[in-house]
């Protein structure tokens, strides 16, 4: 069943259709944003072969002219090189401050399309096309655009709201199975941090939903994008509230850098650092171990690690010192009480986060 989710941020509100075979609400979006100028199309060369046919057919359909740039399929294709080769790309396909972009695939796609839009011209509008699960739960709601750093994860970006997000779940009949797990742990997040009630499910229906049952799976992409838009709502720029987000990610975020972003995929990072999360909680004295032993056991049985007993301690602690959160020098961890309730800390002594990541070295208890 086709339904739609409104992320309300005034004047730059905008709606997230959810649901099967929407290629066609593409062009429509671009229409109702009146948008009269060539579109950039932004995929990869994975979902080029995939998708991209079939969006520009109804692109073009439409009357628009399409201008596409391919990137390499994978996390290494988010630096700033890529920007001023896409930029070049749009430059010479007469693209003007008339235009928009369309994004076409994963979080890396979405991520580095919304910065190039944010950039070209200015700032010209975009649309997100998300077609894996992390993409449609969470990276291609709230306006967050990046790419990395050597030294860290999105650590240059701005906030650039989408026009549109138009998520068509039969993309995911294609998504690898590891692209799906690793998706899951962004909805187990949400779970943790939000809803009780929705973890429960994403321990109850793991079989179906590994099993890409579209059926099950638009309960949790419904209720990931009603909270990620509730959250972004209350906290456009995350000063507050959108932290909760982060739940997983200071600790993911500096695995995926010392791992050079080539041996965990986003979700997987995610799914040690709530693990780590969660050993931070039971350090502390306000979660304890029935909660992580369960959480870990969500993790895995969507396959997703738990451990990593190559992980350097040391340099993950250096690269949390490098994290695009720290204000001041001061990190903030999101840090689990039960499930659905979390704390915000910026309290955690070195010490203490190291031990937390040493967790990680070792079978789980």
């Amino acid at each position: 069943m086709n339904q739609t989710v409104t992320v309300p941020l005034r004047e730059r509100s905008y709606p997230i259709h959810i649901g099967q075979q929407l290629f066609h609400l593409v062009p429509e979006a671009l229409q109702q944003a009146s948008i009269r100028g060539t579109i950039g199309v932004i995929t990869d060369t994975n979902v080029a072969e995939l998708y991209l046919p079939r969006l520009l057919t109804s692109l073009e359909g439409a009357g628009f002219t399409c201008v596409s740039h391919i990137l390499p399929a994978g996390e290494e294709s988010k630096r700033l090189a890529r920007i001023e080769e896409i930029c070049g790309c749009f430059l010479e396909g007469r693209l003007d401050r008339a235009s928009a972009i369309v994004a076409l695939g994963g979080g890396v796609v979405g991520d580095i399309a919304g910065f190039a839009a944010a950039c070209f011209m200015r700032g010209i509008p975009f649309i997100q096309v998300p077609t894996t699960i992390v993409a449609q739960v969470d990276s291609s709601v709230g306006g967050k655009t990046a790419v990395n750093h050597p030294a860290g994860k999105n650590t240059i970006g701005c906030f650039h709201q989408p026009r549109s997000v138009i998520i068509d779940m039969t993309v995911l009949n294609t998504l690898p199975p590891r692209e799906l797990r690793a998706g899951c742990a962004e909805i187990i997040k949400h779970g943790v941090i939000l809803d009780a009630d929705l973890f429960a499910y994403m321990e109850r229906e793991a079989e179906k939903i590994l099993a890409c049952d579209l059926k099950a799976l638009e309960y949790p992409v419904a209720r990931s994008c009603e909270i990620k838009s509730a959250i972004v709502a209350e906290d456009e720029q995350e000063h507050g509230i959108r932290a909760l987000l982060n739940f997983g990610h200071t600790f993911g975020h500096a695995i995926e850098t010392v791992s050079r972003y080539a041996l965990f995929l986003h979700g997987e990072a995610v799914a040690l650092g709530m693990c780590a999360a969660a050993e931070l909680g039971y350090l502390l004295g306000i979660s304890d171990e029935a909660f992580a032993r369960r959480l870990r056991n969500c993790c895995t049985a969507y396959g997703l690690p738990v451990v990593w007993p190559d992980l350097p301690v040391a340099e993950a602690l250096q690269a949390m010192k490098k994290d695009k959160k720290a204000r001041a020098g001061t990190l903030k961890f999101i840090v689990p009480r039960d499930f659905g309730q979390v704390d915000q800390r910026t309290d955690i002594t070195e010490d203490m986060a190291g031990r937390a990541l040493e967790a990680l070295l070792r079978p789980n208890k």
